[in-house]
């Protein structure tokens, strides 16, 4: 088997000791395995774009969910199967569909399991795993700071969390459905998968198997209603109506005056955008 191993040397701190020991397990197993380290955000994506014309059997991704999120977007709409390493801070994904945590079983997996297609999101042209939303969450990740997460990992959200909370209130936003109905809050999760942040459960009927996205659109304003909506999280208590609205989409635009939008865990810019869906997008080796 011809591996191309795209590697984030920095994910999760310093990376390099696990891919190393990754590109030597796969070795041993008679694998071929071409290291490639990722150096500015891009490399990933333009390397599995690469790999589609090249002499390669599987594309394995070694980082967190935002290089896995730039693969993803090289390989979208290919046959070629992608597998994942989580080495991340979070690592949603592999939370969401159970590849291991433990380096050498997910391995393993990346070796000897069997591809299946999954559906992706599309938000302005690129392609998502996860999520994308916008509103609290979002400018919590735009404020969050690269040397405060390699210090403390995931509590850096917290803590930037926190910092947005006192900063500002968050803005309103509008939400237009296909069927041409209009939805205001004052946050929004778009979901491809039941996982957000963690454990945590936004959108308790989202699949990566379904041709549809969950939309959760959070109704109520104000440091309070942020406030509560982030302690039911946090309890794993469910989101419920009428704090919030559930809508299943094919489409959707979101409005907003400069809110900022995250997609997989990274800040990617501010509304307007066009979410759609795009079903069966993508070859994934999974449990």
């Amino acid at each position: 088997m011809n591996i191309l191993l795209i590697a984030n040397p920095v994910s999760g701190g310093d990376a390099r000791p696990r891919i190393a020991h990754a590109a030597a397990w796969l070795r041993a197993r008679g694998a071929t395995v071409e290291v490639c380290l990722t150096q500015q955000r891009g490399d990933a994506r333009r390397l599995a774009e690469q790999a589609r014309e090249g002499n390669v059997n599987r594309v394995v991704v070694a980082g967190g969910d935002g290089t896995l999120n730039e693969v993803a977007n090289g390989l979208c709409g290919s046959d070629l199967p992608l597998a994942f390493l989580p080495l991340g801070t979070v690592n949603v994904f592999a939370l969401e569909t159970g590849i291991p945590l433990e380096l050498e079983q997910a391995c393993r997996l990346a070796v000897e399991g069997q591809p299946r297609r999954i559906s992706l999101g599309r938000i302005n042209g690129e392609s998502f795993l996860l999520m994308a939303s916008s509103g609290w969450d979002a400018e919590s990740v735009a404020r969050v700071r690269p040397a405060v997460k390699r210090r403390i990992g995931r509590l850096a959200y917290g803590v930037s969390a926190m910092e947005t909370l006192l900063a500002k209130t968050p803005a309103p936003l509008q939400v237009t459905l296909a069927d041409g109905s209009r939805h205001e809050g004052f946050g929004m999760v778009v979901s491809n998968a039941r996982h957000y942040a963690g454990h945590y459960v936004v959108t308790p009927n989202a699949s990566l198997d379904t041709a549809q996205l969950e939309l959760c659109l959070f109704k109520r304003g104000g440091r309070l209603a942020m406030l509560g909506y982030a302690l039911r999280l946090g309890l794993r208590l469910p989101l419920r109506p009428p704090a919030v609205a559930f809508f299943s989409i094919d489409a959707a635009e979101i409005t907003g005056s400069g809110v900022p939008v995250q997609v997989d865990g990274d800040a990617w810019g501010t509304l307007p955008v066009t979410v759609v869906s795009q079903p069966n997008a993508l070859s994934v080796v999974l449990p």
